[in-house]
């Protein structure tokens, strides 16, 4: 099982984000403050769980948080501050967005930015670490999920409903058959000499 927190005496909310490796689509990134004894054996790093899994812990968690927030940051912005920033954007914002004020922060990845005097500990690979952490990979992950295939129905012809706007060979044959969509970030290349026809 997961950690509960880091400091115990604190508030503290986990932050993390999905999305920072696609083609298209924006990064999301969420912030929870989990109950002190929360307990959950299912609770893991997003990205190894099932989505079956993911979605059943996405009730849970907006259930039982005692906060939580979802940001998204779009593609422009992206392709603007590049993915690194647009990924501290979307945690930063996330923390902002919630009614309780965290005493401390849980960054997921080594790599943060200071702002409104939060005092922050980053954690590498955080999400198999904090229940916090894991919890906002969750929702991030699940968030973006259900917007990239709603963009699916727009743009059918990308595979998002499966791929999520990442960089699988079937997404980046599509790119050189049919160009990009106005949601495809512009500061990410695709070279052909990489392609391998994928089907999934």
């Amino acid at each position: 099982m997961l950690k509960s927190y880091l400091h115990k005496d604190l508030i503290e909310a986990g932050c993390d984000e999905a999305g920072r490796g696609c083609l298209a689509g924006p990064v999301y990134a969420a912030a929870v403050i989990l109950p002190k004894k929360f307990k959950n054996n299912l609770l893991n790093d997003s990205k190894k769980l099932s989505e079956k899994n993911r979605f059943e812990l996405r009730e849970v968690i907006i259930k039982e948080a005692v906060d939580y927030a979802i940001i998204a940051i779009d593609h422009t912005t992206i392709d603007s501050i590049n993915i690194l920033n647009a990924s501290i954007l979307g945690m930063q914002e996330a923390v902002r967005k919630l009614k309780i004020k965290p005493e401390h922060l849980l960054i997921d990845g080594n790599r943060f930015k200071p702002f409104d005097n939060f005092n922050y500990t980053t954690v590498i690979k955080g999400d198999g670490i904090y229940m916090s952490i894991a919890a906002a990979s969750i929702l991030a992950k699940t968030e973006r999920d259900l917007y990239m295939q709603t963009l699916h129905q727009q743009y059918p012809n990308y595979g998002w409903d499966k791929n999520m706007g990442y960089p699988t060979a079937f997404h980046r044959e599509a790119l050189l058959i049919n160009g990009p969509t106005p949601f495809h970030r512009t500061t990410f290349k695709v070279k052909p000499k990489q392609l391998q026809l994928e089907i999934i």
